[in-house]
Formats: C-alpha cells, structure tokens, sequence
C-alpha cells in the first residue's frame, strides 16, 4: 500500500488553521494506479483554483479493493469502507473493471450520500486519458458535494465545500451533536438527498411495491374494511398511517443495514451526515409511495366501489368523506404490505435503490 498527500503548503496564502477537505484516490494496482498518481497533483490544484476557502488533500492509495468480477455497487461499499478507516472526507475509486448499465458503457458513478464515487479507467480511452480522468475527477467530486451539473451556483457549492470542511465543537451528548450537524450542514444534507432522487426509491423494490399494490387491492373490495374505514376517524386513520410508514422505513433502514456507527470522533460528522442522509431518502421515498397509493386507492374506490354498495355495507349513505376514509386506510394497510414486501428484498437490493448511483460522463 502507498499512499502520496498533496502538500496543503502548496496553495498560495493557505494558512494553516484553514479547514480542510481530505480526497481520497483508491486505486487498483497497475495502470489505475499510474493514472491515480499522475491525477493527484493535478486534480488537488484545480480544485484549490475552483475552492480556495479550503485547503485540499489529495492523497493517493493503491488498493484493488474488490476481487473481479464486481459491479459498482460492491466498489462503492469496499470504498466506503476505506473511507471511514482512513478518516477522509471523500473518495473517488480508479477501478480497472469496466463499468456498465443496461448493457451501456459508464465512464463512472457517484453516490452522493456515501460520499464515494467510482471512475472506470477502460471507458476513458487510449487518447487523452490524463485530461479525460481530471475532468471527470472534477464533475465526480461536484457530485459528491451534491452539485447537479446545470445548477450554476458557484456560491451554493463553496458553501457546501465550506461546510463538509469544518467540524462542529466536540460534544458527549449524540443528539445535541447530531443537531448541530444538521442545522450547521443542511444545505450540504439537501443537496445529499436531492442527488440520491428519493422519490425513485420504492419503484426500484419490486417486492415490497407488488406486496403493497396485492395488499392495497384486497383492502378496497373488502366490506369489513370498509366498516373500518367508517369507525375509525380522522385521528385513528392518521396513528394508522403514520404507524405504517415508520414501519416501512424501520424494515428498510434496520433489515438492509443502512445505519452507520462511527468507528472514531474523526468521522463521526460524516457519518451523522450519512444517517440524516439516509433517514431523509427513505422518508420521502416512502412517502412517495404513500401517496401514489392513496391516489390510487381513491381512484380505484371511486372506479370499482359502486354508491349503492358501499351505502349498503356502511349503513348509512356514502359521501365522499367516506370514499377519501377508504382511501387513506387503504393506502395504509398497502403500505403496510410493502413492508412485508421490503423485508423480502435483499440487502444489496434496498441498498441499490436507497443510493442511486449518478453517471457522469466524461468530456
């Protein structure tokens, strides 16, 4: 293993009580590794010029991390692992495996939340290698701060620089720290979130999506729960679906190991940072879901509940209070047997689907 810092004395008028952000390159051995080390100085300077409110450290380490063959998902999960050990704030793989999606070639992928990204040294080509690896290197490491290419807001992105760089005062007390990571970081946490697209998360789980959808059905051409429905109210039908909702988000975040612990005060910022990021995509993907199902439930209730028969099992005249009451309980109870359905998913699929993976192509 070796490993080559970017000297933080290098950059013009760079004090040494400026905060800075560590960049890691793991790369595999031999020609990844080659280009890893001829990128490191270029790549530390472009990035000190584009943010000099920072000090950057590049610092290269040679490492095959997975055994071939191995698809982006395992390469983002062993670089994860790197980074948390080494205490970077973080990390782009070389790979020398050849990446592809959908039988497409991808120059590389960016996991925003996981703060690693990976870049395939086959897809860069045999001409202009060095300066198609720098600015991919580039656009990756925007990703990673959570920056979508057609923003154009120079500002926002040093903010976010600024803020993965600095560390919050030291404290014993985990939820008093894990406060003042988020609302010391929030915009870093937005952009986090907005990158890893959330509300793709639930379409990405066929069976907890089939397991709702079966559920949803059984639920809205049952008379029993229609009755239910009827007696429960406005507060019942809400503890219902919120209940249904936690339970969802606990199958998905505990069953797949979503949650990190910090392994040293070093890196517990980021790994805070990870949590809230993947506490949030999971909530919004499940409410997402949520409310596609009460749409559709609304509409299937309307579509196949005939009046009559509906006043007929409530006993009392059918309004469309009631179709909306059938509506929501059934789209809880459908969301309920999503989570069932979650729990039938592997863990390498929730993680697929909780970390979309963003291609950035080279120029």
């Amino acid at each position: 293993m070796s490993e080559a810092p970017a000297e933080p004395e290098d950059v013009p008028g760079a004090s040494a009580a400026a905060p800075d952000v560590v960049l890691g390159l793991v790369a595999a051995p031999g020609a990844a590794a080659e280009v890893a080390g001829d990128l490191a100085a270029d790549l530390a300077l472009a990035l000190r010029e584009r943010h000099p409110d920072v000090v950057w450290d590049v610092r290269v380490v040679e490492d095959g991390l997975v055994q071939p063959p191995a698809d982006d998902a395992e390469i983002v999960a062993a670089a994860r692992a790197r980074l948390l050990a080494e205490e970077w704030d973080l990390a782009v793989g070389v790979t020398d495996l050849p990446l592809s999606v959908d039988r497409r070639t991808v120059v590389a992928h960016a996991s925003p939340v996981h703060g690693v990204a990976v870049l395939s040294l086959p897809a860069l080509g045999a001409v202009g290698r060095r300066r198609r690896a720098l600015r991919t290197s580039l656009g990756l490491v925007h990703a990673l701060l959570g920056e979508d290419e057609g923003d154009g807001n120079p500002e926002a992105l040093r903010r976010r620089v600024r803020e993965l760089a600095s560390d919050p005062a030291d404290t014993a007390d985990g939820v008093r720290f894990t406060a003042r990571v988020l609302s010391g970081n929030l915009r870093l946490l937005v952009g986090m979130v907005r990158a890893n697209r959330p509300w793709r998360l639930t379409i990405q789980l066929s069976r907890a999506l089939t397991a709702a959808i079966a559920a949803g059905v059984f639920a809205l051409v049952t008379a029993d729960i229609w009755r239910l429905a009827d007696r429960f109210g406005w507060l019942r039908l809400a503890v219902v679906g919120l209940g249904s909702v936690v339970a969802i988000c606990v199958t998905l975040v505990v069953g797949a190991q979503l949650w990190e612990r910090a392994r040293s005060r070093r890196v517990r910022k980021q790994v805070a940072l990870f949590n809230l990021a993947t506490v949030a995509t999971v909530v919004i993907g499940v409410l997402t879901l949520y409310a596609a199902l009460f749409t559709l439930a609304l509409a299937g209730a309307l579509l196949l509940v005939p009046s009559g028969l509906f006043t007929e099992g409530l006993g009392h005249r059918a309004t469309l209070g009631d179709y909306l009451e059938l509506a929501w309980l059934t789209s809880s109870l459908a969301t309920v047997g999503g989570a069932l359905g979650a729990g039938l998913e592997s863990d390498e699929a929730v993680r697929g689907a909780a970390y979309t993976h963003r291609p950035d192509q080279a120029a």
